[in-house]
């Protein structure tokens, strides 16, 4: 079984295919009559397809397991890839929101690097930025730099493509496991064709799309089963004898068929032959010969599984199936059978109870494979073996729960040994947590005793590194609340789980949630543990720096002094925590205005990291960086300008000059100049950074978007405004197409576009474009919003340039009495409004 990686280099070109597609059944039926296209050679009212494969358009296929709908969507697929029909094609395992979340994703990812592709992440990078550096770029509220996008954002990206892209493209969703985890997510595009699969009835979905047909996916028609054996068993025209008898016993059940077909030609009887041990199994089983598709195939898998006994060498089949049973249908990666720890579960099975070997384990898959109970894609590693959900749910039936328990067990083993420590294959990553969600479901209360076990940890953490903050979220709260039921709160794994739900919820920008659980799980700590535990020490840093997040500055102090001298007792002034909570404290002083503090700190911790970590340590060379800002914050910019000039050398030393790192320092460094009023040497480092973005992240990246306002806010500020005008004007195209129209970056664009044109005197263009601005943000933000606030008064001094006096009074009076509602008292905003009121007034 060999097993290849799928290629996610940079070059690309069209077509494109995203996403690893099963393999199609070695005997496949192209079921003229129940399946995609015409009936060939039959007449035209025999002719019943339920989808052509040349009809345009977006199908939902339904219907109960075992009827074949994913094959139907493979060879349909397959037909519009082979004849070109189709640029791209795009093939997700809609298992869950996050599987269809990342599967758009890394379909972004592809197809950004190929020509005429929607606009790209561009490589990864932390693009560490001082914070400032690029922040007041130019009229009206401005952003920073982002650390990379992540995946939610990159699959709404790759679905706005969709709606704009002349390329033709097939989506398919494969397996949607529940209607909800596709809110949002229907692709749509007048280029563009999806299929849709699941088992979800039909009542329970409700067509996303005019155009999407919902299609209800039955057995075969007694001419296709018919038709399906005689290919099948074309060797021996004998053993076709009772076929058609026999199709119509299993109720033409493609499933049911294709073990019947399989154990027919290994075994070289005919179907009278098999429908006879069938009838005495079923009987044997107690079974009514009133069937469902989960009693035929309890029955067919069985016959199966008694024939593996006889071909395979030993009875090392069953744990394989044990295992197999309580992983993900949609495939499994063959790291997982292969591991350590499934081999000695397998192993325990054989007479000597040793460890069984890897090509023992390809061994049992052959032969598994070979009398028809699962399919192996050897040209996958995320999804390399297949066991139909059927199979699966007769397998997990007969399993006693003993054995179904030290089954789980060692699959969750096996699963914690398969998972990189970093993921560098997206497929495998989501392939795995598939494999641990179907698991959760089906091992009960095993993967809990008496712990939970570490894999639940690693899938947690999987999401986290993914970017998938809303997934994440779900599965940390639910991961937690089991938790907190099974062993109850003040459990260490307990507190441990509720730290990372509580990082989900700040991820989410759910900060007053993250601070609940924070000061909660803290609590517990301190009980549990004792004040100055690591894990508490740990706990006081994590409320700091949310506390920081959440602007209370004050409130963060505290708790940044408490894990500084904590770990200064318990771990030494020279070690690496104690060092990184000294940086948390300066820039908590930094914060709250306390800038002498800040650099004392800065100073020392830069001194100490210089000698114990080196000086090209990413940690040392951040910390002169926060020391940098933190001297030009103090006015200090002779100091402040040595050490950005420092930290973008160390970057290009250490990274080389086109990571965004150092593209991120040189911007740094420019804002350093710019701020100490050395604007010939600002310029041209503002101009490199813009060029550099461009040519290493591509003209779309968020981040060269970003560079370019801050570009056109430094000719802004010289009164360029030739030159300023139209950068700004292309930022609010950028940004209208990657980021959308409604994006708040977008709508702040659009707000310093029209600022740019009122400093210009183009007061018309100004105020409507002010005038959308408002609108814009009273929509998305609300109309209390501090964005929404300062929008106002932007479009009521607009209104006061072009001499429409009553305008501009009543509307700053209706924002007075906005901000001395909405914002606290003595806020800048509510005393820049007051004043213009009164000047408006006066006027």
């Amino acid at each position: 079984m060999t097993v290849q990686q799928h290629g996610l280099g940079p070059t690309v070109s069209w077509p494109v295919r995203s996403g690893p597609v099963p393999p199609i059944a070695a005997y496949f039926s192209a079921r003229p009559e129940t399946g995609f296209g015409a009936g060939s050679g039959l007449a035209p009212d025999q002719q019943r397809p339920l989808i052509r494969g040349d009809e345009a358009g977006s199908y939902i296929l339904t219907g109960s397991a075992g009827a074949g709908k994913t094959q139907l969507a493979i060879a349909y697929a397959n037909t519009l890839w082979q004849a070109r029909d189709v640029e791209l094609l795009v093939w997700i395992t809609a298992s869950s929101r996050a599987a269809i979340i990342s599967g758009y994703a890394q379909a972004f990812r592809q197809t950004s690097a190929a020509p005429g592709g929607p606009p790209g992440p561009g490589p990864a990078g932390t693009s560490s930025q001082v914070p400032g550096a690029d922040m007041t770029a130019g009229p009206g509220p401005a952003g920073g730099y982002g650390g990379g996008q992540d995946q939610e954002e990159m699959a709404r990206q790759f679905l706005r493509w969709l709606t704009e892209s002349t390329r033709s493209w097939l989506v398919v969703l494969d397996d949607l496991a529940d209607a909800a985890d596709l809110a949002d997510m229907w692709p749509r595009g007048p280029m563009g064709r999806t299929v849709l699969t699941t088992r979800l009835l039909p009542a329970s979905i409700a067509p996303p799309s005019q155009h999407a047909k919902l299609v209800q996916v039955g057995p075969y028609s007694r001419r296709e089963a018919l038709a399906y054996l005689t290919a099948r068993l074309f060797e021996d025209t004998a053993q076709r004898n009772g076929a058609l008898d026999l199709a119509e016993v299993l109720d033409r059940l493609p499933i049911a068929l294709t073990h019947a077909a399989a154990l027919i030609a290994d075994c070289r009887i005919d179907a009278r032959d098999y429908q006879a041990q069938y009838d005495e199994r079923r009987r044997a089983m107690g079974l009514s010969s009133h069937s469902t598709p989960t009693s035929i195939v309890a029955v067919t898998w069985s016959l199966a599984l008694d024939r593996s006994d006889q071909v395979l060498p030993s009875a090392l089949a069953r744990p394989v199936l044990a295992m197999l049973a309580l992983l993900d249908a949609n495939g499994i990666p063959a790291g997982v059978l292969t591991s350590k720890a499934a081999r000695e579960y397998i192993g325990s099975y054989s007479p000597d109870r040793s460890p069984a070997t890897d090509e023992q384990v390809r061994s049992v898959l052959t032969g598994l494979a070979q009398v028809g109970l699962l399919t192996i894609d050897p040209t996958s590693a995320a999804r390399t073996v297949y066991l139909h959900a059927l199979v699966q749910q007769s397998v997990q039936q007969v399993l006693p729960v003993a054995v179904r328990d030290q089954a789980a067990v060692a699959t969750a083993n096996a699963l914690a040994q398969a998972w990189p420590d970093r993921g560098p294959d997206p497929y495998l990553d989501q392939a795995l947590r598939d494999c641990l969600s179907a698991l959760t479901q089906g091992a009960g209360d095993a993967l809990w005793a008496p712990d939970g076990h570490p894999v639940l940890l690693r899938a947690g953490q999987s999401l986290d590194a993914a970017r998938l903050k809303g997934p994440a979220l779900a599965y940390w709260r639910e991961l937690a609340e089991r938790s907190v039921r099974v062993q109850g709160e003040d459990t260490p794994q307990s507190l441990q789980y509720m730290q990372y739900l509580a990082a989900a919820y700040e991820a989410a920008d759910h900060l007053d949630m993250a601070m609940d659980m924070l000061v909660r799980s803290l609590a517990h700590l301190e009980e549990a543990l004792g004040p100055g535990h690591a894990e508490t020490l740990t706990a006081h840093s994590n409320l700091g720096k949310l506390c920081l997040s959440a602007g209370w500055n004050e409130e963060a102090l505290p708790h940044f002094e408490r894990a500084l001298a904590g770990r200064e007792w318990v771990l030494g002034p020279d070690h690496p925590d104690t060092l990184a909570s000294r940086s948390d404290l300066a820039g908590g002083y930094r914060a709250v205005g306390r800038l002498d503090d800040a650099i004392t700190v800065y100073r020392r911790t830069l001194t100490d990291q210089e000698l114990i970590l080196g000086e090209d340590h990413p940690t040392t060379v951040a910390t002169r960086g926060s020391l940098a800002a933190a001297l030009q914050a103090a006015g200090r910019m002779k100091d402040a300008v040595q050490l950005y000039a420092q930290t973008l050398a160390d970057r290009e030393r250490a990274l080389g000059p086109d990571h965004p790192d150092t593209i991120s320092a040189r911007a740094s460094l420019a804002y350093a100049y710019r701020s100490a009023g050395r604007m010939k040497e600002a310029l041209p480092l503002y101009v490199r950074t813009v060029a550099d973005r461009e040519r290493v992240q591509g003209p779309d990246h968020p981040d060269t978007i970003t560079s370019r306002a801050v570009l056109a806010g430094v000719y802004f500020g010289a009164r360029k405004f030739r030159d300023a005008l139209p950068l700004y004007e292309r930022t609010v195209a950028d940004r209208e197409r990657v980021q959308g129209p409604d994006h708040p970056d977008t709508i702040t664009a659009r707000g310093n576009l029209a600022s740019a044109y009122h400093s210009a005197g183009k007061i018309i263009v100004a105020t409507q474009l002010y005038e959308r601005t408002l609108t814009d943000y009273e929509r998305v933000l609300g109309p209390h919003h501090e964005n929404t606030l300062t929008s106002r008064v932007n479009l009521a001094m607009a209104y006061y340039a072009a001499r429409r006096m009553t305008d501009a009074v009543s509307l700053l009076r209706h924002t007075l009495s906005d901000c001395e509602r909405s914002l606290p008292p003595g806020h800048p905003l509510t005393q820049s409004v007051r004043e213009n009121l009164q000047a408006a007034t006066r006027a």
